[in-house]
């Protein structure tokens, strides 16, 4: 299946470090060849990049790489196709307008026989699962908030319920944001990291590559990291719980 990597942030921070290991897993280290995404967020604006291409081969992957686009929400997808063939339009992450406010998806599962009932608000332009959830869910939330947006927890609850029907179907992790917080929600495999103050030195486990964030931090920073399997290997990963849904504000991991 394919594999997740999500951002959350108290400043604007790049991605570069952790996105050129997880890109050498798009057809490099791993066996994710059916395209890639990442979706940056600048106030209420998105940066989204998409390539059908393994992103160990992208151009548009090593322009990305090289790119420090700083942003407090990031959302990126390593694609090992399931349902619909490989193409733009089922490329993660997807997005689509709610509330006046972009959100951005991304999924790593399998949904069988998953057809659920579109009221035209929102269709997929693609074939996957994936999109038709996330064109499901935001039509179910449009319809739980009619008045508008929730207040995060009460959105986090709503995500919750939608989670525990949709998983029925099969694996649903999945990352959301609109910019504002990260949700995620773990299936099957899911771990996150918080670095903070007193940082250290990071090393990659798919490229022999380290950075010391004392150079490129300062003691307020805060970033959390999401990612389906640890990017690192010489620190510490913390497991999602399974079935939940989780909220990351300011680079941390608000309590349920």
């Amino acid at each position: 299946m394919c594999e997740l990597l999500g951002m959350n942030c108290n400043v604007p921070t790049d991605i570069c470090f952790s996105f050129r290991g997880f890109r050498a897993r798009g057809g490099g280290t791993g066996v994710h060849r059916d395209g890639w995404g990442i979706a940056f967020f600048e106030g209420k604006g998105v940066r989204l990049f998409l390539d059908p291409q393994p992103s160990i081969e992208s151009p548009v992957a090593q322009l990305v790489h090289q790119y420090p686009i700083r942003s407090l929400n990031v959302i990126a997808h390593i694609r090992k196709a399931t349902q619909g063939p490989t193409g733009l339009e089922n490329t993660h992450p997807f997005m689509r307008e709610l509330w006046g406010r972009y959100w951005i998806f991304a999924h790593n599962g399998n949904l069988v026989d998953y057809a659920p009932p579109l009221d035209g608000s929102y269709l997929p332009v693609g074939q996957t699962d994936s999109e038709r959830a996330f064109c499901h869910l935001l039509q179910t939330l449009r319809t739980t908030f009619p008045d508008g947006p929730p207040d995060r927890m009460a959105l986090r609850a709503a995500l919750e319920a939608f989670a525990e029907k949709t998983r029925g179907f099969g694996p649903f992790n999945f990352l959301l944001s609109n910019g504002d917080c990260l949700f995620v929600h773990r299936a099957t495999e899911l771990s996150y990291i918080v670095r903070q103050a007193p940082f250290a030195m990071a090393h990659l486990k798919d490229e022999d590559v380290s950075i010391d964030f004392n150079e490129v931090t300062t003691p307020n920073d805060q970033v959390a990291l999401v990612a389906t399997l640890p990017l690192t290997d010489n620190e510490v990963w913390t497991p999602l719980p399974v079935n939940r849904v989780v909220l990351f504000v300011d680079g941390e991991r608000v309590a349920d």
